[in-house]
Order: structure tokens, then sequence, then C-alpha cells
């Protein structure tokens, strides 16, 4: 596919491109919202009643971890929920570069890690974004060569990441400097933190010029079944009840506030895809392993889609909580400063469309 623009990490897809006659028959309904600020974080400074946009420029990852994204393109749900909106698609591969687009006013929407969501929002003074809902918990893992059985072995050799500042780079340098192994951003210290594009990782991890690495789903899958590699951390296990958002549904907040009713829709989108999935696994893994194919080239084997969906579960709930405590390890990572996280979140509409959906409502607080 074209590469666009001045980002050249994202690849052009347009709504057409509906691969699957896996339809979900789904009924969506418009909404409008109004609500107020207050000091909870998880209420940003409110909706109005708006008008529905022309567009919607929605960015993802054509990665496991992006399963409602490319469930609900790829099948027509959103295009369909969207009505006269016109669904313009962008596939990113690592969460800082799809934000760059999003504050620089290429996209609407973005499915995106929690750890470049928190550092857009920052970077733009608190205004540039909202989270409006989640979307995937798991699927993390650092993947090791075979010959590496403990984190004693990791001095000196050198561990891949998707991009610095991404989420996968804030959880394997926290994790590392609790191992007592000093990092830089520059690549230096104890142990080297390399971002790399995760098709070049398995490359790399297949020659044995890296020794690892800190990636979502299906790309640690990869590392196991092709790269022969093996799980060191489960990221799952560095949290409570297992629980850690890896993928964050966020807004501009202009757009939010000009178009709630457009945001709305592609919530209920969300909401009726994330419902399918859960109740239809083996074809959600038909689906979504055909549509990365065809949006990337690359195939998924049976073997890694099945091990790489046992890792990972789609949710609405962004897990709110969790993110102070992903703002603890980017401050400890030295990538970002301490600050209050007021505002941040918006699940006013989720809550709302998910009543209408039947579905219970997520957590705020």
């Amino acid at each position: 596919m074209p590469r666009t623009g001045k980002f050249p990490l994202a690849f052009r897809t347009v709504s057409a491109l509906a691969v699957g006659a896996l339809t979900l028959a789904v009924t969506s309904a418009c909404a409008h919202a109004t609500t107020s600020s207050t000091s909870d974080p998880a209420s940003a400074s409110g909706t109005s009643s708006g008008t529905p946009a022309s567009t919607l420029r929605l960015g993802y990852f054509a990665n496991v971890t992006h399963s409602t994204a490319i469930a609900e393109v790829t099948n027509g749900t959103l295009a369909k929920d969207l009505g006269s909106t016109t669904l313009d698609t962008s596939i990113y591969t690592a969460g800082p570069t799809e934000m760059t687009a999003l504050l620089g006013g290429q996209l609407d929407a973005a499915y995106v890690g929690p750890s470049s969501a928190l550092s857009a929002w920052t970077k733009s003074d608190k205004q540039g974004l909202t989270i409006v809902a989640g979307a995937e918990t798991g699927g993390a893992e650092l993947v090791v060569d075979s010959s590496i059985t403990s984190a004693a072995q990791l001095k000196g050799t050198t561990i891949a990441d998707p991009q610095l500042g991404n989420t996968q780079d804030v959880a394997l340098r926290y994790w590392l400097k609790e191992q007592g192994y000093a990092t830089t951003l520059q690549g230096g210290g104890d142990v080297t933190v390399q971002p790399e594009a995760n098709a070049t990782t398995l490359t790399l991890f297949k020659e044995g010029k890296i020794q690892g690495a800190w990636l979502p789903e299906p790309w640690a899958s990869r590392l196991v079944v092709e790269g022969k590699g093996h799980v060191l951390v489960d990221e799952k296990s560095l949290w409570p009840n297992g629980q850690f958002a890896t993928t964050n549904l966020v807004v501009s907040t202009a757009y939010l506030d000009a178009h709630p009713q457009t945001v709305a829709e592609l919530l209920d989108a969300q909401i009726a895809t994330n419902t399918w999935i859960l109740a239809n696994a083996s074809a959600a893994q038909t689906l979504i392993s055909g549509a990365i194919k065809k949006l990337t080239g690359s195939t998924i084997t049976s073997a890694e889609i099945q091990r790489a969906w046992s890792e990972e579960s789609v949710t609405n709930d962004p897990l709110v909580s969790s993110l102070q405590t992903s703002l603890s390890h980017a401050v400890s990572d030295g990538l970002l400063k301490k600050t209050s996280l007021t505002g941040i979140f918006d699940l006013t509409l989720l809550n709302q469309e998910l009543t209408k959906a039947g579905e219970s409502t997520v957590p705020t607080s």
C-alpha cells in the first residue's frame, strides 16, 4: 500500500476495503450527550450537542491487540453505524507516530496504547485528546532467546520494542530498572533497548542479532513460534489480577466537542463488535488474521493467531486506575514528568451507549 505524506509509518486504507463476509447484524443509534466538568479523572471538559461530522479519520494498528478496530472496519460495521459520515482509516505500527498524526490534525480518533496517549496528552498541554473507551487488555510479553532463562542473564544483551516512548517501551524500561539494570533513552546502559519496527524485530531475532523483545500480539507469538523464543515475562503477571490496558480509544478533544454524535456512533460500533468477538472467537480469529494479511502482506499462521488470541481480550473498559501506574512507570523511565490525570478520560458517551446496548457500564475511577 502507498505510504502517506508526512508519516512514513502510516499506510492508508479505506472503509471500502471490507474483506469478510462476516457482517455484524447491528443496529446502532445516534446519540447527543452533554456532560459537565468535574474533578473526576474519568470526566474531561465535557461534550456539546454538536453536529455529525462529514468524515471520521481513524488510526489503528494491524495487530491482534487492535482486534476491535480491525473487525469493525473490515466487516463494515463502523461504516454502517457512521451513516453519512465518511470513514477514512490509516494503519500505524507504533503509538508515538500515530499520536503525532492525531495532534497534527491528520486523525480524528485512534486506537493506541495508554502510554502513547498519555505522552501526547501532556505534550498538548492536556488539550489535544481524550480517552473515551478501552479496547484491549493483555497481549504483551518479553520473548527472549531460548538460552536465556532468567533476568540475571540479560546484562549486555539487546532487547527490542516497537518505538521509544510507546506502551511496551515504557513497560520494558521499567521492568529492567526493577531488575537492577540501567538503560538510557539513547540505547546505552546495562541492557541496550533498541526500538524497531515489529517486522524488523522478528527478522533480527531470527538472525540472532537481538536477544529478545517486549512486543504486543501477534508479534510476541511470532517470536515464540517462528523465532523459537520463549516468554521470560508475561506482562499480565506484573499487574493486579492480570488487568492492564493495552489499547484504548482516543479522540481529538476538539472533534469530541464538535461531533459527539459521531463519536457515539464510533462507540456503538465498538460495543457491538466487541460483543461479537467475545461470542465468536473462531470466526473473529479468521476475520482478523485475514485482514492483517491484507493490510501488511504478512501471514499469521494458525498456531500464531491461536496463541496470540489466548494472551489478550477485547474490552470496552479503559481500566482507568491502571493509567496512573503507567504514568508512574514513564516518570521512572525518564520519559514523562509527574502530573495530574484529571481530564484525560471522558467515559460519558461510552457509558451512555453501553446502557442503550443493554451492557454493563464501566468504572470511571
